[in-house]
């Protein structure tokens, strides 16, 4: 009975991530943009559903990837490059972000980047330590050069799927906006979110262990 909450709020973000997922597939910027978005999102869903026995992923760390993926469809929806952020905030607190911190590009993609290096971590970490078990400094290393192969496996991805369709298309989901550096500062991005999350996992980790000792 203890362990019935813990099983179901996976459940419950699962069933959310559905509905937003088709809720923000209606009528998007560029259906085939919105398409090529969402190939690797199906299979890391179906993966994660068909391993969360093997898993077991901690709610903390099913929450992160939940954030992750509603952060996602936004971009996938209106397109990364045209995420109406500033506009949404301006509404509501009548500032302009991109007037205050001086942005000359949408900044959108750059947050998402980062915050996959902040959520994707938790579930890193855990995955890792269940079937690594690292000591020491590779208890950093590991899930840390993880973090840096999936950013790079992504990038590498998106350039090969903008280099094959090409045009519009290509253009969309590259999503680099004239930027030659782009790839270069998504995957330093991620690295950092997962830099900065990690002391504090690590230190919750060992905090859980000794308790539990």
């Amino acid at each position: 009975m203890n362990g019935t909450p813990r099983r179901r709020l996976p459940q419950f973000l699962l069933l959310a991530f559905a509905a937003i997922f088709v809720a923000l597939g209606i009528a998007p910027a560029m259906r085939e943009d919105w398409l090529l978005e969402n190939v690797l999102v199906v299979v890391a869903v179906v993966w994660l559903v068909r391993s969360r026995h093997s898993l077991a992923l901690s709610n903390p760390a099913c929450v992160a990837l939940f954030v992750l993926g509603v952060l996602h469809e936004i971009g996938a929806h209106w397109q990364y490059s045209e995420v109406p952020y500033d506009a949404w905030f301006a509404a509501l607190s009548g500032v302009s972000l991109d007037a205050v911190f001086g942005f000359e590009r949408n900044q959108y993609d750059r947050l998402v980047h980062f915050l996959y290096g902040v959520l994707v971590t938790p579930a890193a970490v855990e995955l890792i330590e269940a079937r690594v078990r690292p000591r020491g400094v590779w208890r950093v290393l590991v899930p840390l050069t993880f973090m840096m192969s999936h950013a790079l496996v992504y990038e590498l991805f998106e350039w090969f799927a903008a280099a094959l369709f090409g045009g519009d298309l290509g253009i969309a989901y590259l999503g680099s906006q004239g930027d030659v550096w782009d790839a270069q500062k998504d995957m330093a991005l991620a690295v950092l979110g997962s830099v900065l999350v990690l002391p504090f996992l690590l230190w919750r980790q060992r905090r859980q262990q000794r308790a539990g000792g």
